[in-house]
């Protein structure tokens, strides 16, 4: 059988790119990838998931896709994450699909009915904090994590991204006040630029 995890990261953040992340197994018994390191991204250090992801690509493929700030801008990052997961599916054809729920638990049945609908796949396996309770699925949030931070860390000194880093929150405060454009890989319609602006105009 083969199995495809998918997970997401930088989501929440306010600076650089959503990564959505496929990682494609063969074979239905998961274990060798929670030993290989496997697990939800966001509780191991920046190095484990380095070496965790070097071991998973020796036992599986992995597959990222980018969604850059101006896209999330001018869309609907809901919508923008489904047709990453539709197209991941599609390209690997897996015969069940584990998804870290990306909606609220109400939500899932009309996500997987799309999901369905638009891959032919029928058995997609949805629940929230899946990248925590199946490996296939924390292999997925490791790879985007990893490529995450690597395109984040290539920005320069601009924190982690999130809008609780005061050191992001410090950098997004003074270019808005510089008064200049913002840059491509800030996303400039999230709520934190909207509240940092009006703290420079009543601050």
């Amino acid at each position: 059988m083969r199995i495809l995890g998918l997970d997401e990261a930088g989501r929440g953040c306010v600076l650089g790119p959503l990564l959505v992340g496929a990682f494609c197994f063969e074979g239905e018994d998961q274990s060798p990838l929670r030993a290989a390191g496997a697990a939800d991204s966001k509780a191991i250090s920046a190095h484990k998931r380095e070496v965790a992801l070097a071991r998973l690509q020796t036992l599986g493929q992995v597959r990222t896709l980018r969604i850059e700030p101006p896209e999330i801008d001018e869309g609907n990052l809901n919508e923008l994450e489904l047709r990453c997961f539709v197209d991941h599916a599609l390209h690997f054809r897996p015969d069940r699909v584990y998804l870290d729920a990306p909606v609220h638990p109400r939500g899932i049945p009309k996500v997987r009915a799309r999901l369905i609908r638009e891959t032919g796949i029928l058995d997609w396996i949805i629940e929230p904090k899946a990248d925590a309770t199946y490996p296939v699925v924390g292999a997925a949030s490791i790879g985007a994590k990893v490529e995450r931070d690597a395109a984040i860390a290539a920005l320069g000194a601009v924190g982690s991204g999130y809008p609780s880093d005061p050191v992001t929150r410090d950098l997004l405060a003074k270019m808005l006040a510089s008064g200049e454009p913002l840059p491509a890989w800030v996303r400039s319609r999230w709520g934190t630029i909207d509240a940092l602006r009006q703290q420079n105009l009543f601050g």
